[in-house]
């Protein structure tokens, strides 16, 4: 199990925008944080779950937030359409397009995601997985 999971961002508004666009639709909620002596930051969680949280930070070293080639961050989604929903509210954010929402057979059955990037180039993957559905 994850405890938390870290993008950097340039611009944390803007961030901000995005991030409540694609997450509202998997049922994560923006939660308050107060700064602890670091960087500004944004944090979403599943409904008052306490872990796992999801972070958008602006750089604790100040540098620019850059791109990590073949990182990903992979959000799961409780349905077909909410990755359709998703997808559609981070382009309408400023993502851009990585693979529309569609079935993706060779990761597995029922297997059906979409991967856009962030405004600041993150890329995100949103899937629903039949296999994972009770």
């Amino acid at each position: 199990m994850f405890s938390h999971v870290t993008v950097g961002t340039r611009d944390l508004e803007r961030a901000g925008r995005f991030y409540d666009a694609v997450l509202a639709s998997l049922g994560l909620k923006r939660r308050v944080v107060t700064p602890d002596g670091g960087p500004a930051a944004l944090c979403w969680v599943i409904a008052q779950s306490p872990l796992p949280r999801f972070y958008v930070y602006s750089p604790f070293n100040g540098e620019p937030a850059t791109v990590g080639n073949g990182g990903m961050v992979a959000f799961l989604a409780p349905s077909k359409e909410a990755v359709y929903t998703a997808y559609a509210g981070g382009i309408a954010h400023g993502g851009t397009d990585e693979g529309g929402p569609g079935p993706r057979p060779h990761y597995g059955d029922g297997y059906f995601g979409a991967y856009l990037r962030d405004p600041d180039g993150n890329k995100v993957h949103i899937v629903y997985r039949k296999d994972l559905q009770s």
